[in-house]
């Protein structure tokens, strides 16, 4: 009788001791399991209890003497069990804690767990749960731990939500450190099929791959995702990219293929046929199997659009770009143009259902602004690119940043897959804004931030080469929308002008652009100029002599075309002691096999050849221009910055004239730069002058005269008056709009 009642009165001790422990006056819990324990000391789970709260009074010491006497008249079965106890106790007081948002109390708590049993799967995963909470997380933790040697145990028992949590929670904050990678090596060996996880991460992908840079690790998690879900096609398609980009062609083929026969629409084998396409251009060209495959592309485009999908929402803008590769391969831009609309169209009318509601904030919006009469207020312009950086596009643009007239216009940038990016050219951009914004490479508040920002007109650098950048595009954010320079026009129906000049399009372009071709007076483009750096390329390097005719292309990838290459060769051939220079390969490279198969098919020597790898910076390269007396351009895709940077030089230059704005970039630029030498409208032409070129080193010198001089005066240098004709041309187009002509 007596017993039960101390047994009673102890258990009754214990509950008010458990009230006030939830009440967080440890001091009088402390004092109530006490005397509970006096009551009865065989009782264990008063101690455990004891002890946690002399721990969260920091008398960590007391706590584990508690914990010890405790435990001191136990033999060993009764210990381990006292210590998974113990354990139980000490876990869910954390878990409390954590679910209170009292982080930096169970942190405190999980560690001392981890002391008394450092294998313990969950509460280390928890554990680096908390310390990413706390912003503490050094990325160490996981070899600290030994979380990684833990997992690969057959034996060990893991919660795989626990897993799952933690590991999404570093691809976040951590993901390019190696050990973040180790850990999911050992992770996918818990889970099975895990098709929505994989989906959810998807977008961090991209943002490790071009936000960070880090194309390498994001393919790394590409491929341990793939284990838990071998049919996911958004994620084949992510790798095919990423392979395709580290130069492992044959790799990002297959995983586009993997994905084309996943499906039998045709938008969807669209999307997989242009990575195909992609890695099949760079790995080897426009080569005969390009063509057919591009032939198939157009087949299932126009399947496509005799049946138009209507369900896709937002995931249709990776259709924008499907016809990317078209102009390398076909100098046709009435039928490339044609079917680029229509596409646009298609992925139009998706995003208007799947984004209704934001489009038409944004259409009030911009209705408000066409009634506004601030005619004395600046103009905001705002630019959107991925190429806020060393980029080519990065380069050129500066100029008209730095040129802009503050007082009459307002400069905003948003930098597209710039959030984690580190880049002495980005930062340049952000101090010559106004206003900038750095966003990942996927962000969905994009547009939302330009509609508040109340831009006026808004400037797309990329067009069809980010599709993410097309999407925000055709939410149209602002009134007046306008493409320039990183590419052709993109043909999204809310795009409104297209920046062009007398040259770079024909006159009969606007029957086929969907968009308002603005022609500025001289030149679409113009730049300062170009730093150059010291050259780490001479001739005796690569054993050419020094009265040797050298010419040199870097049409790699996509831009090499065997019925130019053979016209190369055809120069080579008429022009004595004479080499070409090709850039950015070596002899195992597929391309360049395909320039000593051409040039023994035409009777060259492969001597007359001559393969140099890439340079670290922009600066060397155009340094190493001047192992050349004459460059030969691509065609029918131009260059176009590496154009400007050959005249800048004063190199000589031959190039094709096509049809299409890829084909006629160089023609413009020489135009501009007041030289007619070297500008081809056929095949014939282009051997001429090159040969000409080649043999008659009077005829070099003049050109390279005409170009030094034309730094002083030819409209391709003078940014400051370009800046000013593109604020004449911001300024009209406003005037259409806000006078209801739009």
């Amino acid at each position: 009788m007596v017993d039960n009642q101390m047994s009673e009165k102890q258990n009754i001790l214990s509950a008010e001791a458990d009230i006030y422990l939830h009440k967080r006056d440890y001091q009088q819990a402390a004092i109530l399991y006490e005397q509970a324990i006096n009551l009865n000391p065989d009782y264990k789970y008063n101690y455990w209890k004891l002890g946690l709260t002399l721990l969260l009074q920091e008398r960590e010491e007391e706590a584990q003497t508690t914990w010890l006497v405790a435990m001191s008249d136990g033999d060993p079965e009764q210990i381990d069990q006292w210590t998974i106890d113990l354990l139980e106790v000490l876990s869910s007081e954390a878990d409390a804690r954590t679910s209170a948002e009292d982080y930096s109390v169970a942190w405190g708590i999980r560690q001392h767990i981890l002391e008394i049993n450092p294998h313990g799967i969950d509460n280390i995963l928890k554990l680096i749960d908390l310390s990413i909470t706390l912003t503490t997380y050094t990325g160490n933790e996981i070899a600290e731990y030994g979380l990684v040697p833990l997992l690969q145990q057959e034996s060990i028992n893991v919660n795989p939500d626990l897993l799952l949590h933690l590991w999404k929670k570093l691809l976040v904050v951590d993901a390019i450190n190696p050990l973040s990678l180790e850990l999911g090596e050992a992770v996918i060996n818990h889970l099975g099929e895990q098709p929505e996880f994989v989906t959810s991460l998807i977008p961090k992908l991209y943002d490790i791959a071009y936000s960070f840079g880090e194309i390498g690790i994001a393919k790394g998690y590409g491929e341990l995702l793939l284990n838990l879900a071998p049919h996911h096609q958004e994620l084949l398609r992510a790798l095919a990219q990423f392979c395709i980009q580290l130069t492992e062609y044959d790799h990002g083929i297959e995983y586009a293929r993997r994905s084309y026969h996943l499906t039998e629409s045709p938008d969807q084998q669209a999307l997989d046929s242009n990575f195909m396409i992609s890695g099949l251009m760079s790995q080897g060209g426009c080569t005969k199997q390009v063509r057919e495959v591009v032939n198939h592309q157009e087949s299932l485009l126009d399947a496509m659009l005799k049946d138009p999908p209507l369900d896709l929402g937002t995931g249709v803008m990776q259709l924008y770009n499907t016809s990317f590769f078209f102009p390398y391969v076909r100098d046709s831009p009435a039928v490339n143009s044609q079917i680029k609309a229509q596409v646009a169209q298609i992925c139009q009318a998706n995003l208007e259902t799947a984004q209704a509601e934001n489009i038409a904030t944004y259409q009030a919006r911009n209705l408000q602004k066409r009634h506004q009469s601030a005619t004395n207020q600046p103009l905001k312009i705002g630019y959107i690119s991925y190429c806020f950086r060393r980029h080519s596009v990065g380069w050129i643009s500066r100029w008209l940043f730095q040129h802009h007239d503050r007082d009459k216009f307002e400069i905003y940038a948003y930098m597209i897959g710039a959030e984690n990016r580190q880049d002495a050219l980005q930062n340049w951009y952000a101090e010559q804004a106004n206003k900038s914004y750095q966003y990942g490479i996927v962000s969905t508040e994009v547009a939302e931030q330009i509609s508040e920002d109340q831009i006026d007109i808004l400037i797309d650098l990329d067009s069809l080469t980010l599709t993410n950048t097309c999407a925000i595009m055709a939410l149209k954010p602002a009134p007046v929308q306008v493409t320039w320079l990183g590419w052709d026009a993109s043909a999204i129906p809310t795009v409104d002008y297209f920046i062009a000049d007398p040259y770079v399009l024909p006159e009969n372009a606007q029957d086929y652009y969907s968009e308002t071709i603005w022609r500025l007076p001289q030149t679409y483009v113009a730049v300062g100029g170009f730093e150059v750096g010291i050259p780490s390329l001479r001739r005796e390097d690569i054993n050419i002599p020094e009265n040797a005719i050298v010419y040199f292309t870097a049409q790699r990838g996509p831009k090499y075309n065997p019925e130019l290459a053979q016209l190369q060769m055809q120069i080579l051939k008429q022009v004595p002691n004479s080499y070409l220079v090709i850039k950015g390969f070596d002899k195992e490279q597929s391309i360049a096999g395909l320039f000593f198969e051409l040039a023994e098919e035409q009777g060259v020597s492969s001597e007359q050849l001559r393969l140099t790898g890439s340079v670290s910076t922009e600066q060397t390269h155009r340094a190493n221009l001047l192992i050349a007396d004459v460059v030969l351009d691509s065609y029918p895709y131009n260059g176009a910055t590496t154009t400007l940077e050959t005249l800048w030089m004063g190199i000589p230059l031959v190039t094709r004239v096509g049809e299409q704005f890829a084909a006629r970039n160089s023609y413009t630029m020489m135009m501009n730069a007041g030289i007619t030498e070297g500008i081809a409208w056929t095949d014939e032409e282009y051997v001429e002058w090159g040969v000409r070129l080649g043999t008659d080193e009077r005829l070099r010198q003049d050109i390279s005269w005409k170009l030094r001089k034309s730094r002083r005066t030819a409209p391709l240098w003078n940014s400051k008056q370009f800046t000013r004709e593109m604020e004449k041309a911001y300024q009209e187009m406003w005037k259409i709009y806000t006078s209801g002509q739009s």
